[in-house]
């Protein structure tokens, strides 16, 4: 039923510019006023969806916004799957005023960003970020809907140094294969090579998606999106049938069916597990979990394909925020104003709360970032394009693979069920060739 429910969501929103609150659609038409990000907003409350590994984000932002303007704002933790959960509720009219949202078109697609979000293309922090990030995401249809705070995500391994260490490892796989040699090695040696969350869902698909790297270098989400090649080609099942056949092979936390994202970081930091497959908001659960001496002592990063060290870019939710046409001009641009306040004078205290990397030229690295960090985002200079950022359409590749690994669906069902919802949101963005 929740998948059901999913499908009906984004469908309902591609069809929302026809039928939605004429408010919402006048009322941030043409130029917009940027107002200065200190400016006094006294008696204005706005809300802020996250969620659960992007709640604490804005912290720092939020508290300081809120002393410099006297607004008051909310941060609410939507539940997982998030972006269901969302498309839910903007399809039933219930809208925040910012939203952290993956920022591909394609899902920037499925909010039916042109009747619902704000455009922020006349944005005065654009001049300040980097330009080889600036237009990296962000952009649908030539209008820029959101705003990037931190790095894009780089799908990759995060691994145990101190686990490597014991067990000899002194040197990171060269590529998919030699990770598995790895991985059997260590389970020979009595320790758990990988931790996967399948109660929690979405972090399933990045092992089918490093999968398909060398296959999006040559071009196959393009044929995806053409109807030339589907997710039943032997492509993408044959990704599919190796995950399972890594977890049937006992190379996984024997808990996996149940085991939650926030079980990933106690496995990893406590060496319980030698890697765990994931994105940049992993480790921002570690950063909550150790300070940097400890993660630069314990945890290390490298990206993997089957041919090499290639990382899958996919900016997630937690690295851009969305700002919704809500028909409150006052609001809307109170919005605005919190976005240029988070990424001006806001933003060095922002990047050094959360000991990131800095996205614009004239801001430098906080001095404490951890180097797997600066790993991740120099993995981002050869990496290549996931399923998110590609493909016409996001389907729900992570919870079919969820199911597969509960033993309620086969590889070949994943696939189909798959390529079906692909094929049905494509048609209703109407995409040529569905």
């Amino acid at each position: 039923m929740k998948k059901l429910a999913s499908i009906a969501a984004t469908l309902f929103l591609l069809g929302l510019a026809a039928c939605s609150d004429p408010a919402a659609e006048t009322s941030s038409t043409g130029p917009v006023a940027w107002a200065e990000p200190t400016s006094k907003l006294d008696g204005v409350k706005l809300t802020i969806w996250a969620a659960q590994n992007s709640n604490t984000v804005p912290r720092k932002v939020v508290e300081q916004f809120q002393q410099a303007t006297g607004a008051k704002v909310e941060v609410i933790t939507i539940p997982d799957p998030y972006e269901q959960s969302i498309q839910t509720k903007v399809a039933t009219g219930d809208k925040p005023d910012l939203a952290f949202w993956q920022p591909t078109a394609s899902m920037l697609t499925a909010l039916n960003a042109k009747a619902n979000l704000q455009p922020l293309d006349d944005a005065p922090w654009l001049s300040k970020m980097d330009p080889k990030l600036r237009d990296v995401t962000g952009i649908l249809n030539g209008t820029r809907y959101a705003a990037l705070v931190t790095s894009p995500a780089v799908i990759g391994v995060y691994y145990n140094k101190e686990v490597f260490a014991a067990n000899k490892i002194t040197a990171t796989p060269a590529n998919f294969d030699e990770m598995v040699t790895m991985a059997r090695t260590l389970k020979a040696k009595g320790v758990t090579p990988f931790y996967e969350m399948a109660a929690d869902r979405w972090a399933t698909q990045w092992w089918v998606q490093v999968q398909l790297a060398d296959a999006a270098k040559d071009g196959f989400w393009d044929r995806v999106n053409a109807n030339k090649e589907t997710f039943n080609s032997p492509i993408v099942l044959n990704a599919i049938k190796r995950y399972q056949s890594l977890i049937a092979e006992g190379l996984f936390n024997p808990d996996i069916k149940t085991a939650k994202f926030e079980d990933q970081g106690d496995a990893l930091l406590g060496g319980k597990a030698a890697m765990v497959m994931q994105v940049n908001s992993y480790f921002g659960q570690l950063q909550a979990k150790a300070d940097t001496a400890t993660l630069d002592k314990r945890v290390g990063f490298f990206p993997i394909s089957p041919s090499g060290n290639i990382g899958t870019n996919i900016p997630d939710q937690s690295n851009a925020l969305v700002a919704f046409k809500t028909g409150d001009a006052k609001r809307e641009a109170a919005a605005r104003q919190l976005l240029t306040f988070w990424l001006g004078p806001g933003y060095q205290a922002f990047i050094a709360d959360r000991n990131t990397v800095s996205l614009q030229t004239g801001v430098t690295n906080p001095a404490g970032v951890p180097k797997a960090l600066l790993d991740v985002h120099a993995a981002l200079a050869t990496s290549v394009g996931s399923m998110q950022s590609l493909a016409v359409a996001n389907p729900d590749l992570y919870i079919n693979l969820a199911d597969m690994i509960a033993g309620t669906m086969t590889p070949e069902q994943v696939a189909k069920a798959t390529q079906d919802q692909f094929a049905q949101l494509a048609k209703a963005a109407g995409t040529p060739g569905f």
